[in-house]
């Protein structure tokens, strides 16, 4: 096992951590005690193995399951802890919490990170990345409906300052004009999107002007008002922001070659284009803490089961 872990004091209920160093813990659900006294969270990730129905498995941060393995997310944890703790406590401060405040909760957390050792880390030991082409957001109105295409495949469909803007734009459209019943959502070419262009991390490292420019131009703010009306479908990649976004829609379907990551958590961040909400309310707390934590990558068919897709069809 990667790291020191605590584990559950079958008497308390409470773990014995010293405060500082402790990446997380891990409660055997085979062996813990069933109980249903209160349990007291560490300030760090919580994590079951064993028993997906016992008493206790509903109050930890994630369970470990297939596709991912014990080992790859306590890997990560180690690798990025800081991240790790503000997620999780990100994800039990916002569970329940008015969607929209949510994403308030969840911009400051990302801005506290953006100026973290491990952000900066990572940053550090990046590569210029290539240049490329330009893209626009396409939308198109026909009667009550309104579709937006990312068009920019030979970046597959990364999300640069312009596209982000431009996806805002088109949201505040649907989300402002109660004529429109439909909304649709797709990208051009390979992959629906594969995030945010990585080009662009780490322009802009003040925590409280990110945290504002978050504030202001953000597609899931104008997103949420319109998402019960939203369709996307996604095929290839759909990865960070790009996955964010989508998880707001009413319905998602996928191609069979779909497939799902959000790598943030590599980075020494957490998903801070909406993803911390859109996910824990469409596949619950648990499993997008799964997701962020292992930063692995699930299939189109992992995703209809998790409850991620609606269904799965040809493009």
């Amino acid at each position: 096992m990667p790291g020191p872990a605590a584990l559950i004091d079958p008497d308390g209920l409470t773990l014995p951590w010293t405060g500082d160093a402790q990446p997380y813990g891990l409660v055997d659900l085979d062996w813990a005690p069933r109980t249903d006294a209160p349990l007291h969270l560490p300030p760090f990730p919580l994590l079951g193995i064993g028993d997906p129905s016992h008493p206790l498995a509903s109050r930890l941060d994630a369970l470990v399951e297939l596709p991912v393995s014990l080992g790859a997310i306590t890997q990560q944890i180690v690798a990025q802890p800081e991240a790790a703790r503000v997620l999780v406590q990100l994800l039990r401060l916002i569970h329940g919490l008015d969607p929209a405040q949510a994403l308030v909760a969840e911009s400051l957390a990302y801005g506290l990170l953006q100026g973290s050792a491990g952000h900066a880390r990572w940053l550090a030991a990046q590569m210029p990345a290539p240049v490329q082409s330009p893209g626009t957001i396409k939308v198109d109105r026909d009667g009550d409906r309104l579709s937006i295409l990312i068009d920019r495949p030979n970046a597959h469909n990364a999300i640069d300052r312009d596209l982000r803007d431009g996806l805002r734009a088109a949201f505040d459209i649907a989300a402002l004009d109660p004529d429109i019943s439909h909304v649709s959502l797709r990208g051009a070419g390979r992959s629906f999107c594969t995030g945010a262009d990585l080009s662009e991390f780490g322009t802009t490292r003040d925590p409280a002007t990110t945290h504002d420019i978050r504030m202001q131009t953000l597609p899931a703010h104008a997103l949420l008002r319109c998402a019960d009306r939203l369709t996307v479908h996604v095929q290839g990649g759909c990865v960070g922001s790009g996955l964010e976004m989508a998880a707001f829609a009413g319905q998602i379907t996928a191609s069979a070659d779909a497939w799902f990551h959000l790598p943030e958590l590599a980075m020494g961040i957490i998903p801070g284009a909406g993803g911390c909400v859109s996910l824990s309310r469409r596949i619950g707390r648990q499993r997008a803490a799964l997701m962020i934590l292992s930063g692995k990558r699930i299939n189109a068919r992992t995703a209809l089961g998790w409850g991620l897709v609606d269904m799965i069809m040809d493009d």
